[in-house]
């Protein structure tokens, strides 16, 4: 019997230890001590995500990033070009030199801009090989469209691929508009080319001018994401990219991040990473059940984070959904979110690294609890309020948070390790004073 008694015991002795001491303070994983966080995200900018999508979103108070293609908008100043040497001299060279290594990059960046329809086609095709790590079956490609350019056999013409197309219909006024109301504005590039078919000088001009007419039309603060087009990975796109935009949805290497691309079978598992990156996107073939599944996933773990990527709607755009799925999907969402934090793709980023960077103190003394929270990162972007938890005196009912001129009244709720109460801050700020009522 005294062997029955034993674990008894041994548990009452520890039981003590369980508790949080008043003042222990930690950052909620999520904003608002949510479960997992979900980014509604939108590619190309096509004209039905604002004209039926928004107002879907904006009724339900979801806020979305919308990666533009910034070439097409009236009023841009940057619009598609190559940059070298004249593209009579690369054709010329094209007849005894076949495409190699050393000369890939020029002549996949030029094909679009030879006044001719199709080789645009050939740039697509040579890019999307690049990205599957096929470069020899991409310079037979370039190879083939040189071929044909010299044959004369594509007829004069501007072409523009379909995505850049359907953009076309939205003013910087309209998108300033839509952004005030809460969502986020990124970057597409300046024509949504392969970007791992470009050479060092197009790929940062499509980079770079996008990244200017975003910031010339509504601020420094949306020049924050970008996504380079078709969710490229290429390891050569990808860091010439990062030099120009601090987050990318296309690859966040950072060391506590398990990251799962769109293409990926991979579920979030097992991991000993802090958080997952699951991204998702839904097409024309997949069922609404699946897509649920997705949030449900999301809800029902602590280290999640859905980047839900959607592009046509009504017809327009690529896999267009129908705008009546679209509504119940957002709907499911809406209905979840006491346990899902909906942010743009740029504030769920903005978090995570403030979290991560955090240096916490906290201290009780007397009836008071002072914490001071700080991170290295930079002033410009990381201005996301984070969210604190602070075990405090089990009498305390209602506690006084005050921070610089802001105060704020907030009722205790009890959990297993004691009393505690969830409090939003500003980092690199005054400290916060915690005092019971």
């Amino acid at each position: 019997m005294k062997k029955l008694f034993l674990p008894v015991i041994v548990a009452l002795l520890l039981s003590p230890l369980a508790k949080a001491q008043p003042g222990k303070t930690q950052v909620t994983k999520w904003q608002y001590g949510r479960n997992g966080a979900v980014s509604i995200t939108w590619d190309d900018g096509s004209i039905n995500q604002f004209k039926v999508a928004l107002p879907i979103l904006n009724r339900l108070q979801l806020p979305a990033t919308f990666f533009i293609i910034t070439g097409q908008i009236p009023g841009s100043q940057y619009h598609g070009r190559f940059i070298g040497r004249p593209v009579k001299d690369i054709i010329r060279e094209t007849a005894t030199i076949p495409t190699n290594k050393d000369n890939f990059f020029e002549r996949a960046s030029a094909a679009g801009y030879l006044g001719l329809i199709g080789p645009l086609d050939y740039h697509y095709k040579a890019g999307s090989l690049i990205d599957a790590g096929k470069p020899e079956a991409a310079y037979k490609a370039i190879d083939e469209c040189y071929a044909k350019v010299r044959n004369g056999e594509f007829k004069p013409g501007v072409q523009h691929n379909d995505e850049y197309k359907d953009a076309h219909g939205t003013t910087w006024a309209q998108i300033k508009a839509y952004a005030a109301q809460g969502h986020e504005f990124a970057s597409h590039m300046v024509t949504h080319p392969r970007l791992a078919a470009l050479d060092e000088t197009n790929l940062m001009y499509e980079a770079e001018k996008s990244r200017l007419d975003v910031l010339n039309h509504l601020g420094l603060p949306y020049t924050f994401s970008a996504e380079g087009p078709f969710g490229t990975e290429n390891e050569r796109a990808v860091a010439y990219l990062a030099k120009v935009y601090p987050a990318l949805r296309n690859r966040m290497p950072e060391p506590w991040l398990k990251e799962i691309s769109r293409s990926s079978r991979d579920t979030p598992g097992n991991t000993n990473k802090e958080y997952v990156q699951y991204q998702r996107g839904a097409t024309t073939q997949t069922p609404l059940p699946m897509m649920k599944a997705w949030i449900d996933t999301t809800m029902n773990r602590k280290d999640t984070w859905l980047v839900l990527t959607h592009h046509g709607v009504d017809g327009i755009g690529w896999e267009a959904l129908p705008h009546q799925e679209l509504d119940q999907y957002f709907t499911y969402i809406k209905n979840h979110q006491d346990k899902l934090w909906v942010a743009t793709f740029g504030d769920v980023t903005k978090y995570m690294r403030e979290r991560q960077s955090a240096k916490l103190q906290s201290s009780l003394k007397g009836h008071q609890v002072t914490v001071t929270i700080n991170h290295p990162l930079s002033k410009v972007f990381y201005n996301i309020p984070l969210t604190l938890k602070t075990y405090v005196p089990a009498g305390w009912k209602n506690v006084n948070v005050v921070q610089g001129n802001k105060k704020q009244t907030i009722t205790t709720t009890i959990d297993t390790k004691g009393t505690y109460v969830l409090y939003q801050v500003l980092p690199n700020r005054n400290p916060v004073i915690l005092t019971g009522i």
